[in-house]
């Protein structure tokens, strides 16, 4: 057991934690019938590299991350009791047969990622809209919650929507981070922070844990993290997957928590 690993609410750590997303090592084993690579190794190395959690986003036609494998993380991370698993996708598709039966089966699951994306999309690309999608996210978000899952959802940088999500009883928001990643990339990420630090300050008025995922990557996780405040946690995966494969996996997880104890230091 890596003595590094801990959770977003360790208060001693101060630091934002990682969860290393690892749809993209499914998707490559996809692509043959070998079993290679293995998701649940990158999981493991991520995690003995000092990964604070795992984030799988199983789609329905399981063009990456396959139902087998949510049941067998669910069971690795029975070692790592103090890292997470955060399951994501549509509550709305196939997303709450995973919780209900992880659940059910008493395996790891800390929290559920609600994210309004379509069957067909290659991936996610907005948050969701109040007050259109309340009423239906609302059983779903308090059935969650009553396994035991705390609920996070994916949302656009709009201050005014975080009033909202406490309505709903959500307990955390994650940031849809796309368009500073582009930004960033530009030369021109001024522009679009102010937006993503005041819903923070905004999501942490009404009580909301924040996280924050998208195209973030070692280029532009530190500057995100020194101007948003209070993200408890990232989700890294399309990036750090890429960043493996010249690295490997323990010294790209490695950097990766170099990025967040840079932005740290600085604030």
């Amino acid at each position: 057991m890596n003595p590094l690993v801990t959770t977003g609410l360790d208060a001693q750590r101060g630091a934002t934690a990682l969860s290393v997303n690892v749809n993209k090592v499914a998707l490559l084993r996809n692509t043959r019938g070998l079993g290679v690579p293995s998701v649940l190794r990158a999981a493991a190395f991520a995690l003995e590299a000092g990964a604070h959690g795992i984030t799988v986003h199983p789609r329905p036609d399981e063009r990456h991350i396959r139902a087998h494998d949510v049941y067998e993380l669910a069971e690795l991370m029975q070692q790592w009791p103090q890292a997470e698993y955060n399951v994501e996708g549509n509550p709305f598709h196939n997303l709450m047969a995973f919780v209900r039966e992880l659940a059910a089966k008493r395996l790891p699951i800390h929290q559920v990622t609600f994210v309004p994306d379509s069957a067909l999309q290659s991936t996610s690309d907005h948050g969701w809209q109040f007050p259109q999608d309340a009423q239906r996210l609302a059983p779903l978000v308090a059935e969650a919650r009553a396994l035991g899952v705390r609920v996070s959802l994916f949302m656009d940088p709009l201050p005014q929507a975080m009033a909202a999500v406490r309505v709903l009883q959500a307990e955390r928001v994650e940031l849809y981070t796309e368009s500073y990643a582009r930004a960033h990339l530009a030369g021109d990420a001024e522009t679009v922070l102010p937006a993503f630090a005041a819903t923070a300050r905004a999501a942490l008025a009404e009580g909301l844990g924040l996280n924050a995922g998208h195209d973030l990557n070692r280029a532009n996780l530190s500057d995100f993290l020194r101007a948003v405040p209070g993200v408890l946690e990232v989700s890294i995966g399309h990036a750090l997957i890429a960043d493996a494969l010249e690295l490997g996996y323990t010294e790209t997880v490695r950097d990766y928590l170099r990025c967040i104890h840079r932005a740290a230091e600085a604030t």
